[in-house]
């Protein structure tokens, strides 16, 4: 009708209805204690019953992502949903995104890794991920940061690794070649070695130097070589705990006071890659960096965007 006021009232809103994620079963048997003593120190901002949700969580990643890295990532998931402002909650989901193949997803999540304790020990899988997205410039970049000098040796090998597949990626054969000729990368031994030696291979082979390529696997065999190519089961190590120091921080972490209602489930950090919220979502404006270019296109949100949504910590 001319004139009427159609402007919406607050009362004739209606808010969508959050969906509840489920969230992956947890075995009786998954403890705690299980966790890496750092990690459990890294878990005690939480309130007590959520932080021992979130352990066991954390401990199911470490048992899943190299037999079945997809239910890993959903154990990763909800535990960002409960705890996304702890770095360890973001590395596994972060990881376990890798290892999926949800590469923007992993980048957001190593990202904020960074920002939250300044490591970039990462910094070849964040690579790696960017060659996924196919950006192996980027993936290049990455690897001429300051940071990477300061990596481990084993860790700069990866990386060099990295460098080298880009390098094919751009057709650039004898570039990928001289990536993994560096004296530090000729040292590296056991089955980095043998990972080396396939990659200078591949590198060889796309530059057309065939008997090179064949001589540079020859001292390896093929148990060897398969181990190296991920495709021999590796038993699993027998770990040994402390019982007493285990009994001791968990004891610490039900010490802890249980945190007032809103405060049990931690809210993702804010990410600069994270894609708008669709029309409705309440989601947290982000903060911080700039987007790197070409960001925008990014698939997989990550499950960190879901952190306030879950109230099952509560």
């Amino acid at each position: 009708m001319a004139g009427a006021d159609h402007t919406p009232r607050a009362g004739d809103r209606h808010e969508p209805e959050r969906v509840r994620v489920p969230e992956p079963e947890l075995p009786d048997e998954v403890t705690f204690a299980e966790l890496d003593r750092d990690v459990r120190g890294r878990l005690r901002t939480l309130s007590k019953e959520n932080a021992q949700r979130v352990g066991r969580h954390l401990v199911m990643v470490g048992r899943l992502l190299d037999v079945d890295p997809e239910l890993a990532y959903e154990h990763a998931a909800a535990a960002v949903r409960r705890a996304g402002r702890v770095d360890v909650v973001r590395e596994a989901a972060g990881l376990a995104a890798y290892r999926t193949g949800r590469y923007a997803e992993a980048l957001r999540e190593l990202r904020t890794v960074r920002r939250l304790n300044g490591s970039s020990e990462h910094l070849a899988v964040m690579a790696d991920a960017e060659r996924g997205l196919g950006r192996p410039e980027r993936a290049i970049a990455l690897a001429q940061e300051p940071a990477a000098e300061t990596l481990p040796a084993a860790t700069r090998v990866e990386l060099a690794m990295v460098v080298s597949g880009a390098r094919l990626d751009m057709g650039q054969s004898e570039a990928a070649v001289a990536a993994l000729s560096t004296e530090l990368v000729r040292r590296a031994g056991g089955v980095l070695a043998v990972r080396v030696a396939q990659a200078r291979a591949a590198a060889l082979e796309a530059a057309g130097r065939h008997a090179d390529a064949e001589a540079e696997l020859a001292p390896y065999t093929q148990e060897q070589l398969d181990e190296a190519a991920g495709e021999v089961a590796v038993e699993e190590d027998v770990v040994v705990y402390d019982l007493l120091e285990d009994v001791e921080d968990v004891e610490d972490v039900e010490d802890v006071e249980p945190a007032a209602a809103d405060e049990d489930v931690e809210p993702a950090a804010a990410d600069e890659d994270v894609e708008p919220a669709a029309a409705g979502e309440d989601v947290e404006p982000a903060t911080g960096e700039e987007p790197t270019p070409g960001d925008e296109d990014d698939e997989d949100r990550p499950a960190a965007e879901q952190a306030d949504d879950d109230e099952g910590a509560r």
